[in-house]
């Protein structure tokens, strides 16, 4: 059987926080933090109840904070290049190593990482974590790097701006300058200083650069025409593959690759096929937002999946935000519809601003139409970010990051959703009405997933094309078909903030493509709601049905 893959992001340190009483910019003490422990075997058979089949936990490897861990034996790091108490997940400080933060004892993080893994598999889950290739943390050092392992940078040449070989990029001569930046104390030094992680090759820094990383060097000289020097093969490249095989030894079962697009390909499709050599079924997901090189991460560079952000995402986003016709979600399959099954979908996830937000619908009701269409419309991975099932709003002000409407990857803190659902012991006791009903839709949804084999495994028909205003309303609604063997789904989705009494088209082509005859008194259920009702299913002619306000229906019959 063919399983659609469901992704459950969480922030894993902020998962299992319960403190209340919560301080902007608190450290560690004040606002505590969630552990790999709080990943429970209940904990994990709840997020696989509500049809998950893989787990992102962000945040795994460590990462530079300005938490104190250096009785330990951790190197303290630099307030002034640390975003936030935390610290990002994505400033990597040790690649071979777990963030401490995570651990119940720290000195025992890597054994904690290692049961969470047996934990996740028990649960019938399969694991994913971060791998951050393009750039990491100011004050890089590895301390528990494997023996005959050397660190970044140790052997680099500093007095070259740009050497193949060297892992790091320099500004000769020139320390790093904090002057532009609001951090302090600025009294860091970096001599000379190296480029910052956004691809900028100068000692100044601004702001709003990832100023608390530093590039990688994997042999393109970007300053010199984009020249890229990649025989012999770059010792980045030789030191990346080692990382991705270390974690690859722990059992995980994917990696999902920040920001892709920023190293070239061709280290892609030289160390994924290697990887895959000695695991086989280990899967590499692409952050990637230049659809221009789409087909090029996947064919050369050995991608499984990418991120349809550009596409399917920003699109979803506008209609429901109404900026836009549904009827444009039509163009998003077309674009990639050689590549269809490589694209991961996602409404919510880290980067982006929770649907329930001030900056994007401001309504959690308003996402339960994209998801039916990012979830149903084809075979390829739906993913969601913990919180979203309830409709987290993303609305704190936290510290770092600020109220942006996303939730805070920089601070210290706890998701208020997900606290209360832990409070009740992985129950609906703490949550609202509206919060239980917007889980059982997303339940619904994301279970049907992989029982429907017409959702899982089916073919995809758009019957946007023959829908009449008059009978349809093509702004506000999506309309297609699912279908395997003899069963056919009719999914409509309703974008608007009120009940559509709607005529669907079903057109005669319908019928030669799948092979099926008209069906006159076919019974039809529901699937959301469990409806049953008898109706004609014939070339050319209409289906009349009453779709809820900001949601949708699944129509199976057997044909």
């Amino acid at each position: 059987m063919s399983q659609k893959i469901i992704i459950y992001q969480v922030f894993t340190r902020l998962f299992g926080n319960k403190t209340v009483s919560l301080q902007v910019n608190g450290n560690i003490q004040e606002n505590g933090c969630g552990k790999m422990a709080d990943f429970t075997a209940k904990a994990l058979n709840e997020i696989k109840n509500l049809g998950a089949t893989h787990i992102w936990y962000t945040g795994i490897i460590e990462h530079a904070t300005q938490t104190d861990y250096s009785s330990y034996g951790i190197l303290p790091d630099h307030p002034a290049v640390v975003k936030g108490k935390a610290g990002s997940p994505y400033a990597i400080k040790d690649y071979y190593d777990v963030d401490p933060d995570l651990a119940v004892k720290v000195e025992h993080r890597m054994k904690e990482f290692e049961n969470l893994v047996n934990r996740t598999h028990k649960a019938g889950l399969k694991m994913i974590i971060d791998f951050v290739p393009n750039h990491v943390a100011r004050q890089y050092h590895s301390d528990q790097k494997p023996e005959g392992v050397e660190d970044l940078g140790a052997r680099d040449n500093k007095g070259m701006g740009f050497d193949p070989q060297n892992n790091f990029y320099y500004i000769p001569n020139e320390p790093l300058h904090l002057d532009n930046l609001n951090v302090s104390p600025k009294d860091y030094l970096e001599n000379p200083a190296k480029a910052t992680g956004n691809d900028v090759f100068s000692a100044w820094p601004g702001q709003n650069d990832w100023y608390e990383t530093i590039k990688l060097n994997y042999g393109v000289d970007y300053c010199n025409g984009r020249t890229c020097c990649f025989d012999p093969i770059p010792d980045t490249w030789k030191k990346m593959l080692d990382i991705l095989c270390f974690w690859a030894t722990k059992g995980i079962d994917g990696f999902r690759c920040d920001m892709a697009e920023m190293v070239p390909v061709e280290f892609w499709g030289w160390a994924i096929p290697q990887v895959k050599a000695l695991h086989p079924s280990i899967i590499f997901i692409a952050e990637v937002y230049n659809p221009a090189e789409y087909r090029n991460y996947i064919h050369k560079g050995h991608f499984d999946y990418l991120y349809d952000k550009v596409g399917l995402y920003d699109t979803l986003r506008a209609v429901s935000c109404g900026y836009t016709s549904a009827g444009n979600i039509t163009s998003c399959w077309q674009q990639v519809n050689d590549i269809q099954a490589h694209m991961l979908n996602f409404l919510e996830n880290h980067d982006e601003q929770r649907i329930a937000s001030d900056f994007f619908a401001g309504n959690a009701r308003k996402g339960k139409a994209p998801l039916l269409v990012s979830a149903c419309m084809r075979s390829n991975p739906m993913m969601i970010y913990f919180g979203q099932e309830f409709g987290e709003k993303g609305m704190d002000q936290e510290g770092f990051s600020g109220r942006d409407g996303r939730t805070t990857i920089f601070d210290y803190w706890s998701v208020d959703t997900i606290r209360r659902w832990r409070k009740g012991s992985l129950s609906m006791k703490y949550m609202t009405t509206e919060e239980k009903e917007l889980y059982d839709f997303y339940q619904k949804v994301l279970t049907l997933c992989n029982k429907e084999k017409a959702l899982s495994e089916g073919d995809f028909y758009d019957l946007m094309y023959v829908q009449a205003p008059h009978h349809f309303d093509v702004y506000n609604c999506y309309a297609f078909l699912r279908r395997y063997k003899n069963t056919l789904l009719l999914v409509v989705a309703n974008f608007s903030n009120s009940k559509q009494n709607l005529s669907v088209c079903i057109p005669a082509h319908v019928f030669e493509f799948y092979e099926i005859k008209p069906l006159e008194g076919c019974i039809g259920k529901e699937l959301i709601s469990g409806n049953k009702e008898k109706i004609n299913i014939l070339p050319d002619a209409h289906i009349n049905l009453e779709i809820p306000a900001y949601g949708g229906c699944i129509w199976k019959f057997t044909i």
